[in-house]
């Protein structure tokens, strides 16, 4: 009887790297989980429950053999006509590859004779026993360890269980200590790095009840660790209860306050306690004068503390600390925490009082010391650039007002690059630019556009807050697309160093979602002309290639959003200059693709184009006089009352109902092509129908290439 059994593995290591922790347990559990249901020794539904802390990697899966079942398996030998002489006798041929496989002469009446192919050929059947847990498990222990997305190896050297003791290498992520292997209640006898398996682990470095914690059966480890180890060993339960514990200190501090939402952070702290213990501490109040951005990451990044916000989103001057021990008197761990951090935020201060020492546009001549890129010159040649762009951008948008301002925040835009707060946190920056602005006694409209230039930073992001920020924002990312394009820095299938796909959806997103009336190919032009005058800059490979850039990050866009791949086509192949309205476009075009008639119109049109590619001579021109057969006559008229009334609703913008009004033309059009020769041999009616499917086609393919809809 072949029982199933849960099965635990667990790996006991040193200290593991914090943000690679919750990716290297799901790794772990999940590769051993995939290679022993392929072979057979786990059911497809055995449920998988991955469980790694600091110190330990584990997996326990449900429903695990003690051996594989045993399993027919047809192995084709050879063709017959090899195998069997005249007589029907096996071959020397047929006999060896028999041997090959542990059989003799005698297991050739029952050979399986069966079609491969054109040619009858011969089969052994034999039954393949099935893999023991031992052996299963050993396999997919080593391929577990070996696919384990480690960001760092590390070589050590083992002590005992070896050939060479304390010269004997073994590389892993950390140093392994060791290997557990129960099913159910009897361990597994497998090895790895240098281990061999037992039923034995360790708890908690100060606060185990029991040390080692003896494994009773696979099923007892989680409540075994935490009873006795004083681990929670699951990192969503660990999660979960640093959560709860965060909310409910929160709600001892009062006043509404609650911890800073950061999944990242949340994680990072998760994957560097094994018993969570969160204390609340304060800091003085005198450093609340310091921007709260630069008190939060300080707090946040360097020593992993969750800052308290009150109702209004405003810093507090208490913060909460996730602490791995739970002495009975904290006042010890808190106050050690306190004068951790007290440093950290005077460092803080400091900077931002001597920063506001000197005004931003004092900084901007230090700019031109700073290398932005060797090809392309310094930050100072960079911010002139931009400058540029964005009064030509503000000029179209709006008045001199606007064009004073978005000159004026491009300029101050990477001042606060050379001041000591953004030297130490470089994430600060536009941040710190903004209140250093604002400090100067600047518009409130330049200070927030400084800041807002680098929006949107990421996928969801938000957009600049106003007017100037947008100008700003996209002249600085068009000098850095056109800039990069022109020298040939174009991103690779893994690469993008210079983040030039994130810059083309942010200059797309400005574009659709703002409406800007703008067009593409001016605005890449623009921007080449400030390069003008730099060796190996290619102005080509800046517009046009760079044009094909974005649409194409566009149409993935699209496609992300719900449309399909005909539609996006359909909508970008005439390579839309206003993004703006690229949202109205598609639109019509879906809404016209639902209609009974949108199938036929691109078939046709799809058709008409393939016609009028093989006439050159073909022009627009219709003459009524030359119109002989009723279809064409027909057609003629139909175009006449229609296509006006479909061109007007174009211009004014409603692209769905001109598309719905040149839909009417589809019985026309299907009487058209039964009913008239094209390619009649009179040259003049020749020309004449070509000009009459020449305007149709042009009037048909005004908001979109409708052909691109034909399946």
């Amino acid at each position: 009887m072949n029982n199933k059994n849960a099965l635990l593995v667990e790996l006991f290591v040193e200290e593991l790297p914090p943000k690679a922790l919750k990716k290297l347990g799901e790794a772990f559990a999940g590769v051993l989980r995939e290679q022993l249901v392929a072979q057979g020794l786990a059911e497809a539904g055995s449920v998988l429950t991955a469980y790694a802390s600091p110190r330990r990697l584990a997996a326990h899966l449900t429903l695990v053999a003690a051996r594989a079942a045993d399993k027919a398996v047809s192995q084709k030998l050879m063709p017959v006509t090899v195998g069997l002489d005249a007589s029907g006798q096996p071959t020397p041929a047929l006999l060896k590859r028999l041997a090959a496989l542990g059989a003799d002469a005698s297991a050739v009446p029952a050979l399986k004779r069966a079609m491969d192919g054109k040619a009858e050929a011969l089969f052994y059947e034999s039954t393949a026993r099935g893999a023991t847990l031992a052996e299963g498990l050993q396999k997919a222990l080593a391929e577990a360890i070996a696919r384990l997305p480690i960001p760092k190896v590390m070589s050590y050297q083992l002590e005992s269980g070896c050939e060479l003791p304390g010269w004997s290498s073994v590389s892993f992520v950390r140093p392994a200590h060791g290997l557990v292997a129960l099913h159910g209640s009897e361990v597994v006898p497998v090895e790895a790095l240098g281990l061999r398996a037992g039923r034995e682990t360790h708890g908690h470095r100060f606060e185990a009840a029991v040390d080692p914690v003896v494994l009773r059966d696979a099923n007892s480890y989680a409540l075994q660790l935490q009873e006795e180890g004083a681990v929670i060993a699951g990192f969503e339960a660990r999660r979960t209860e640093i959560a709860r514990q965060l909310a409910a200190a929160a709600v001892r501090v009062g006043g509404g306050t609650a911890p800073i939402q950061d999944d990242a952070l949340l994680d990072e702290v998760t994957a560097l306690v094994e018993r969570p213990n969160v204390l609340v501490c304060s800091f003085e109040r005198e450093f609340l004068e310091v921007p709260q951005e630069c008190l939060i990451l300080t707090m946040k990044a360097n020593q992993k503390y969750f800052p308290l916000l009150d109702g209004a989103d405003r810093l507090t001057n208490k913060f909460l600390v996730v602490s791995n021990i739970s002495p009975d008197d904290a006042s010890a761990v808190i106050g050690g925490n306190e004068r951790v951090v007290r440093p950290r935020l005077a460092d803080a201060k400091f900077f931002f009082d001597q920063d506001r020492k000197k005004s931003l546009a004092s900084r901007v001549e230090s700019l031109g010391k700073v290398v932005y890129h060797n090809k392309l010159g310094t930050q100072g040649e960079r911010v002139e650039r931009v400058m540029r762009i964005a009064r030509a951008v503000a000029e179209k948008l709006g008045d001199a007002t606007l064009a004073a301002r978005a000159t004026q925040a491009a300029q101050l835009a990477k001042a606060d690059l050379v001041t000591d707060m953004v030297g130490e946190f470089p994430e600060l920056q536009g941040t710190m630019g903004r209140y250093y602005a604002l400090h100067d006694g600047l518009d409130a409209s330049v200070a927030d556009a400084i800041e807002d230039h680098y929006k949107p930073r990421f996928a969801g992001d938000e957009l600049p807050r106003n007017t100037v920020g947008l100008v700003v924002a996209l002249a600085d990312k068009l000098e850095t697309l056109v800039g990069m394009f022109g020298i040939g820095n174009l991103p690779t299938g893994d690469r993008d160093p210079f983040a030039l796909r994130r810059h083309a959806l942010g200059v797309i997103r400005m574009l659709i979602e703002k409406n800007l009336p703008l067009d593409l190919d001016a605005l890449l032009a623009e921007a080449a002309a400030q390069f003008d005058g730099i060796e190996g800059f290619d102005a080509t490979r800046a517009t046009v290639e760079l044009q094909d850039f974005v649409l194409d990050r566009l149409a993935g866009s699209l496609r992300e959003q719900g449309a399909s791949a005909q539609e996006v086509d359909a909508v970008l192949a005439p390579r839309p200059q206003r993004l703006g309205e690229v949202p109205r476009l598609l639109a019509a075009v879906r809404a016209f693709a639902a209609l009974p008639a949108a199938a036929a119109l691109a078939a046709a049109n799809k058709r008409i184009g393939n016609i009028l590619k093989k006439a050159p001579e073909a022009d627009a021109h219709v003459s009524a006089l030359l119109l002989q057969e009723p279809a064409e006559k027909a057609l003629h008229a139909a175009m006449a009352e229609v296509v006006p009334a479909a061109n007007a609703q174009f211009e004014a913008g409603d692209y769905t109902a001109s598309l719905q009004t040149l839909a009417v033309l589809r019985e026309p059009v299907d009487a058209f092509f039964d009913g008239v020769m094209v390619n009649a041999e009179q040259a003049d009616l020749r020309l004449n129908r070509l000009g009459l499917l020449m305007s149709l086609h042009a009037a048909m393919n005004r908001v979109a290439q409708l052909e691109r809809l034909a399946v």
